[in-house]
């Protein structure tokens, strides 16, 4: 089955761990596949970073950007899904370092009427920090032994970062929510459109999960990734960072349950 491929990496106000997670992407084992920065109002920094790496290294990056006004993010992530080139859409967060094989395993996973989970393994500060480009382009990164010498807690999880084929592969099958999330997932385009995107009306917290339930409600399934589709989260140094969802995210998502929601007339469409 061929497809064209296109990540969508949502960023806000993090250049420096943008950097690094671009720098992933371009050490990719495979490099057919278009990049989409969805930037819901970064400064003038993460422009300049997304110009200068575009000249440097010759990747496919369209940079798509609007004003602050507060947590737009959905409104955004609707954009990128409209200008991306690809038949199927990968999305990442701007602070997820994928490892080498991360594009591979989505394309190679990819099925009709199916979209994938996958996960992440969080990293403390003190270890993101010294996340440089040789640990990126090495693959030292996703090595156990260096993470725990660089500040990565004894107590916790390791598993995505010590799994081989063909172990990872049957951890996938461990029972868990089949929800869609934003920094480790993908679906075909016309899915997503079909359920008119991410709804427009949510902020930080939920977005995800709740066209994922659209998703779902709409009859496509859910195949887990969370232990073969790696990715490293750099601790979080600003931007959207928050406790709990908003009552508003919540209600969305209740009523998107309740009523086995397969639409949003919040979305790309407006009605």
């Amino acid at each position: 089955m061929s497809f064209k491929t296109s990540i969508i990496i949502s960023t806000y106000n993090s250049p420096a761990w943008l950097e690094k997670v671009l720098l992933g992407y371009e050490n990719q084992t495979r490099k057919d596949f278009q990049i989409v920065i969805a930037d819901d109002g970064s400064s003038r920094e993460t422009t300049d970073l997304v110009n200068d790496f575009r000249k440097q290294n010759g990747m496919d990056i369209e940079h798509l950007w609007h004003a602050d006004n507060g947590c737009q993010k959905s409104v955004m992530l609707n954009k990128a899904v409209i200008h991306a080139k690809g038949d199927y859409l990968i999305f990442a967060n701007g602070n997820c370092v994928p490892r080498k094989d991360f594009v591979s395993v989505h394309i190679r996973q990819a099925r009709p009427n199916y979209y994938l989970s996958g996960g992440h393994t969080n990293l403390p500060m003190c270890c993101s920090l010294r996340v440089d480009d040789e640990s990126i382009l090495s693959g030292k990164l996703f090595n156990i032994v260096w993470l725990q010498q660089n500040g990565y807690p004894d107590t916790a999880k390791k598993l995505r970062m010590v799994l081989k084929r063909p172990f990872s592969t049957l951890f996938n099958l461990i029972p868990t929510k089949n929800k869609w999330n934003g920094n480790n997932a993908s679906g075909w385009k016309k899915d997503i459109i079909g359920v008119n995107g991410f709804d427009e009306r949510m902020k930080y917290g939920g977005e995800d999960r709740e066209l994922g339930d659209r998703l779902k409600h709409a009859g496509v399934k859910v195949r887990r990734v969370r232990y073969t589709a790696v990715s490293v989260h750099l601790a979080s140094e600003m931007g959207y960072v928050s406790g709990a969802y908003s009552p508003e995210n919540v209600a969305i998502n209740d009523e998107t349950l309740r009523t086995k929601s397969r639409f949003t007339l919040f979305g790309i469409n407006k009605r």
